[in-house]
């Protein structure tokens, strides 16, 4: 494989990379997952279960988007050469769309909301794609989950320190007006009117403008290549020349169709879970927003765990195991409910403890929680380095493009079932239900996949 040395990818370039995650993470954690989601699906939405299906379908609109032009983006970036100038431009429509997020007051236009949640989400997917492709330039190929892992880990932590802050300081109960630490939230802003919530997007714009900026100066970049207009004609028949090579390439192949499989269950319950939490329990942001900071404790563990079984392992072995506790975790999840889990197998009545997280079944809700959290870093941390160790530093950008492909291809089928399914039962257990099919048809088609997936030098 090809790989710049450590002399031409200078240590604080690696870093400048990593911290990617670390600026990209809050977006996904405060945005989609713990704060303003499922403020969405509880309060902007008439009625819950119509504000779940309709963020399932946003997300699965984005994914579609995502899905088909990430190859494209893929090919025509290996003509152009530089990946960062694609980052910057995906990173304005970013921003931009975040601090949009701020019109989402109780009541509000669903779509106009949607829309700008979905351009968010399909620019932090765009920008993922190029920074992929930068990694098999910048480190060995024998450091590359290492690497990958630890840049996940530091996402997590990133999100995590994101998460705490609103919580300490911004977000506060509808009841009391109070933030977790008992004081009025900052700026003056108004949970009555979701203000809380509301800022969390232009909260995580400002965090990742700040955060990216050290990759644009440190991190070193392909060299320049075709002007846009050749490389756009260039790309399209490359892509083409591409999705025909990798329909040789038997190994690739079939870990493109595992993760299309698996990653489209992962992406539904990270996208899903809180929500769904939301209505099982009828947890507040606090509440919800002290599980996702449990959550992001026990990621960054498991991401430093996973950077280290990826070396002696290898990136199957990692995703195979995330993958098991990512069903087991479901299962419990969807099992659970006020006063019961196991799907009433154990009944716990409604004894309340009081104060947050005080039922049996709540604290058991958390305990499936913590085999999500120490799960869904590394099972997309070590499909990155899986993917990474397969394909050459030239050819990454088209491969991590159809990487992306792959990671969105059906990424709309999860969130499109599950909103559906809790549409038409009006049983969001049920819809949530349906993301193990996903979790389990990825695991059986990866267990026969060799590893590395192809060899680049071959």
């Amino acid at each position: 494989m090809t790989a710049i040395t450590s002399e031409a990818a200078p240590r604080r370039g690696v870093y400048g990379w990593m911290l990617f995650d670390w600026a990209a993470q809050p977006f996904f954690t405060v945005v989609t997952t713990f704060i303003f989601g499922p403020y969405f699906v509880s309060r902007v939405a008439s009625d819950p279960a119509l504000g779940q299906a309709a963020w399932g379908y946003a997300i699965a609109a984005a994914g579609f988007v995502i899905a088909i032009l990430s190859p494209v983006l893929g090919s025509i970036a290996d003509q152009t050469g530089p990946r960062k100038p694609w980052i910057g431009f995906f990173a304005v429509i970013k921003i931009a769309s975040l601090c949009m997020l701020w019109i989402a007051a109780p009541g509000s236009s669903l779509v106009l909301v949607l829309f700008f949640f979905a351009l968010a989400s399909i620019a932090a997917e765009f920008s993922i794609v190029f920074n992929d492709s930068m990694m098999p330039r910048l480190v060995p190929q024998e450091q590359i989950g290492r690497v990958s892992n630890i840049a996940w880990g530091l996402g997590y932590l990133g999100g995590m320190i994101m998460l705490i802050f609103v919580m300490a300081a911004i977000s506060a109960s509808p009841q009391t007006g109070k933030t977790l630490l008992g004081l009025d939230p900052l700026f003056g802003l108004d949970p009555s009117q979701g203000e809380d919530a509301r800022a969390t997007g232009p909260m995580a714009a400002i965090w990742y403008f700040v955060f990216i900026l050290p990759m644009f100066f440190f991190t070193p970049d392909s060299g320049k290549g075709m002007p846009i207009g050749k490389a756009v004609k260039a790309g399209l028949s490359e892509l083409k020349e591409t999705l025909r090579e990798a329909r040789r390439r038997g190994g690739i192949l079939r870990f493109l169709v595992a993760r299309m499989i698996y990653q489209d269950g992962v992406n539904a319950l990270l996208a899903l879970g809180g929500a769904f939490a939301a209505l099982m329990f009828g947890w507040s942001i606090i509440e919800l927003g002290l599980f996702g900071i449990m959550l992001n404790v026990v990621a960054i563990f498991g991401c430093l765990i996973a950077s280290r079984l990826d070396t002696k392992l290898g990136s199957k072995a990692v995703v195979l195991m995330s993958i098991v506790s990512l069903t087991i975790a479901t299962i419990g999840i969807v099992s659970t409910g006020p006063g019961f889990t196991l799907f009433g197998l154990l009944q716990f009545g409604p004894a309340d403890s009081g104060g947050l997280f005080g039922t049996a079944a709540e604290k058991c809700y958390i305990l499936y929680g913590a085999l999500i959290g120490i799960a869904f870093g590394p099972v997309q941390a070590s499909s990155r380095s899986y993917m990474a160790r397969s394909v050459s530093a030239d050819e990454a950008g088209r491969y991590f493009g159809i990487y992306a492909l792959a990671g969105r291809a059906t990424s709309f089928l999860a969130p499109f079932l599950v909103a559906t399914v809790t549409a038409t039962s009006g049983s969001p257990r049920l819809g949530m239900a349906t993301i193990i099919l996903f979790l389990v048809g990825g695991f059986l088609i990866l267990l026969r996949t060799p590893y590395p997936a192809d060899n680049p030098n071959g």
